[in-house]
């Protein structure tokens, strides 16, 4: 199984960023996490709220710790809205099912970690976020 390195961490949020200005989006603030739900790199752009980490933390942070990326989160979070309230509860409130909580996978399909952007409208942070992972060269599962 590949891991999820610094180097990657750092492509993903300058690619973010890159797709961010070519589509036109309001500045994003973009957060890496590992396999573990733990902080790998993390950047806000100028001009943003100081409350989006706590947004991107929560997409990144739900996609990991449920193993299901942003659209499949949404979908529970409207079938079961119960279910994903509770399971916020256990998180201590760190999950945001939206999009934009991205899962990072390699080659055979492991999940190495997670991307949580935000700053747009939520498709308009998981397209950026899906554009950052495949510049650093993994597949993204949004």
């Amino acid at each position: 199984m590949a891991e999820l390195t610094l180097r990657h961490a750092r492509q993903i949020i300058e690619a973010t960023f890159a797709k961010g200005r070519e589509m036109g989006l309001k500045p994003l603030t973009v957060i890496v996490v590992d396999a573990g739900g733990h902080v790998k790199a993390f950047e806000r752009a100028d001009d943003t709220a100081p409350g989006r980490f706590g947004i991107a933390h929560g997409k990144a942070h739900g996609a990991i710790m449920m193993g299901a990326g942003d659209r499949a989160l949404m979908k529970r979070a409207e079938d079961q809205a119960y279910f994903i309230a509770a399971v916020n509860g256990v998180f201590g409130g760190a999950l945001v099912p939206v999009p934009g909580g991205i899962l990072i996978r390699d080659a055979e399909g492991a999940i190495l970690g997670a991307v949580g952007v935000t700053g747009d409208t939520s498709d308009n942070d998981a397209e950026s976020g899906l554009a950052g992972i495949e510049a650093a060269g993994l597949t993204g599962e949004a």
